[in-house]
């Protein structure tokens, strides 16, 4: 029988490196901006270039890891919501925390930082996903849009 149609197979796993004894807990904004600050955003270079990452989290708020999304210039970065989906599923999330550095330290959201809040939460929902905070990091603190009521 001849085979016309050759198609690739997509194979996805799940390898957790952390046991679930030891996860990370996360109960407040200052415990993800403790996390994020000491762990994944260089001290060094917070103020030189912006970055959107993103804490996966399971349904006890342990922390099941951490990904960049996208890594851009001083005032911007691109954020593409499929990647965040795609981490959070890969990753047997059921809640995710959004986060970015302001390199300029200016702790504000922008308008464009509420509108891609507001379509990853469309998206999240969509998935059964609980989107629990965006927090906007700096050298000096930290913007929480959920402490802010804004989520």
């Amino acid at each position: 029988m001849n085979n016309t149609y050759q198609v690739s197979e997509v194979k996805l796993t799940y390898k957790p490196k952390v046991k679930a004894s030891e996860r990370v807990g996360i109960y407040s904004s200052n415990d993800t901006y403790q996390l994020l600050k000491e762990n994944f955003y260089d001290t060094d270079t917070i103020e030189y270039r912006e970055s959107f990452k993103i804490v996966l989290l399971n349904r006890a708020n342990k922390v099941l890891g951490v990904t960049q999304v996208s890594e851009g210039g001083l005032n911007s970065t691109p954020v593409d919501i499929r990647i965040i989906m795609q981490a959070a599923i890969l990753a047997n999330a059921s809640a995710i925390i959004l986060s970015h550095n302001h390199p300029s330290g200016n702790l504000r959201p922008s308008s464009d930082d509420k509108s891609i809040t507001a379509q990853i939460n469309q998206a999240a929902k969509i998935m059964q996903l609980q989107i629990l905070d965006h927090i906007i990091l700096t050298s000096e603190g930290y913007y929480s849009f959920a402490d802010e009521g804004l989520i």
